[in-house]
């Protein structure tokens, strides 16, 4: 799938690892819904660690994507939710290290909850042909 990053020195630069804009290519838009640090055989929380929920969210998102005919390059819009936005940095490196570059577009949220008392939540936005 071909992504054009949209760029412009007349917004502010980006603050982590995603882009301004980004305009996708012709294919099937699909809306992933959020996926949190559960783990898929039990339905249970990875673990209370932020960091290990982050990247269960990741890879129960990886897994939709890739069931939508996807891959993590297909994203063009992600959703963080975090309960805890002091996190907000390990969130950062944790995507930078899951996600390739281009980087999609991307909003962070702070929330007061998340099911099942979860930190982290991530949706997604892809396109695939």
């Amino acid at each position: 799938m071909a992504k054009q990053i949209i760029h412009t020195d007349a917004a502010p630069a980006a603050v982590g690892p995603y882009s301004q804009a980004v305009v996708a290519g012709q294919g099937k838009t699909v809306y992933l819904s959020g996926q949190i640090g559960l783990e898929p055989e039990t339905g249970e929380l990875v673990s209370e660690n932020f960091e290990g929920q982050v990247r269960q969210s990741f890879a129960n998102m990886q897994a939709v994507i890739k069931a939508a005919g996807g891959t993590l390059q297909s994203i063009v819009k992600l959703t963080l939710f975090l309960t805890d936005l002091s996190k907000f940095a390990s969130a950062n490196a944790i995507m930078a290290d899951v996600i390739p570059q281009p980087y999609p577009a991307r909003s962070t949220i702070g929330v007061a909850n998340l099911p099942k008392g979860a930190q982290f939540e991530v949706e997604a936005v892809i396109v695939v042909q």
